[in-house]
């Protein structure tokens, strides 16, 4: 499965992605620019923010209210389909998917 990050300088990523592996996880394995995941997943950093692609919001879901909360003190700001990526886990609806990194 396969999952696109999009950068802030215009170019694009695209890596493998095993499923169950979130893409935080797989972003900071694989040293995509701007997702850092400081907190290792535990949601307690929002340093793994990004901005799901419109066309693949609803398939990788809603935040939870924690996540909510974490979202409102991301550096860049916050926008409509903003998620933590550590909260998205690669399945196989979200193969394709595609993530932008807000610049800071």
């Amino acid at each position: 499965m396969k999952a696109t990050w999009k950068l802030a300088d215009g170019r694009e990523v695209t890596h493998d992605v095993a499923e169950g592996l979130n893409l935080m996880e797989a972003a900071t394995s694989r040293g995509v620019p701007g997702i850092i995941g400081e907190c290792g997943g535990s949601m307690s950093c929002a340093t793994c923010h990004v901005v799901v692609d419109p066309a693949w919001a609803e398939r990788a879901g809603d935040p939870s209210a924690f996540e909510e909360d974490m979202l409102d003190i991301t550096e860049a700001g916050r926008q409509p389909t903003s998620r933590l990526s550590c909260q998205i886990r690669m399945r196989a609806e979200l193969d394709g998917i595609v993530v932008a990194v807000p610049q800071p």
